[in-house]
């Protein structure tokens, strides 16, 4: 057999098992990823105790929401390349008020215009969470699409509204609805609300989603790429496996030019 059969022999080899292991690692991988195109709503928590201290919610010159600034300035960008995302705010504006406002619509490469309108925010109202929710799944149109809600708050709802029971009646009507709950800075303080935080920790167990706690702007960043970020694409892309491949071709071609055919 010569030299050049050698080295064809091997490189189909390779590749053959290459292919077969990519396509192994995706079956298996498969069942437990969820796909990052479906359309996402961003609910925002700016009522007045996102003005205060990242520590004990008192006034002062680092609010909790220009953490959740920083965090959501670092994760949009990669996120809004995979997904079409719109904003939901309520809190903002007059003192104790349960207003909640409908930003933007799922719209693409959305980043920009997101991060303009947070950042001009004004916390001073009170958490109508669920009716924040209620109102991003009927923008996601939730009856007939799949969607994803992606909620950051620093408290409990304060309006009257139940999420837990609201988390029940989405996931029964929803064709395919998951929500995210980040609960930032909540370990150990509670803001006076008319629910736990263990309520809107159920409306997201309830739609198949996660609650996390975020202690930091990092936590905060971590959280947000698991929920509203795809970073199943980059764990799909294997270039060092390829490249290993093509490393045992160039070297097994070496050896037969080195070689002589006998």
């Amino acid at each position: 057999m010569s030299s050049l059969t050698c080295v064809l022999r091997i490189a189909a080899t390779a590749l053959a098992i290459g292919s077969a292991g990519g396509f192994a690692a995706a079956i298996a991988a498969e069942p437990n990823e969820r796909p990052c195109n479906d359309d996402a709503m961003i609910v925002f928590d700016a009522s007045g105790s996102m003005a205060g201290n990242v520590g004990q919610g008192i006034a002062t010159t680092i609010p909790r929401i220009d953490e959740a600034r920083h965090a959501l300035a670092e994760v949009l960008p990669s996120a809004t390349k995979f997904r079409r995302v719109g904003l939901i705010t309520y809190g903002p504006g007059p003192y104790q008020q349960c207003n909640v406002h409908l930003d933007l619509e799922p719209t693409a490469n959305a980043g920009a215009i997101i991060m303009r309108t947070v950042n001009a925010l004004t916390p001073g109202g009170r958490t109508p969470l669920t009716s924040a929710v209620q109102q991003a799944a009927t923008v996601l149109d939730y009856q007939h699409k799949p969607g994803v809600i992606v909620v950051v708050t620093d408290g409990e709802e304060t309006c009257g509204g139940a999420p837990c029971d609201l988390g029940k009646e989405l996931h029964a009507a929803a064709k395919q609805l998951t929500i995210h709950v980040i609960g930032y800075r909540v370990k150990d303080f509670s803001w006076t609300g008319e629910q736990s935080i263990l309520d809107v920790r159920c409306l997201a167990e309830q739609n198949g989603g996660l609650y996390i706690a975020a202690e930091s702007k990092e936590d905060l960043i971590e959280a947000l790429r698991k929920t509203l970020d795809c970073p199943m694409v980059t764990q799909r892309d294997s270039p060092a496996s390829s490249q290993s491949y093509l490393d045992i071709i160039r070297v097994a071609s070496q050896g037969a030019l080195r070689r002589p055919n006998p």
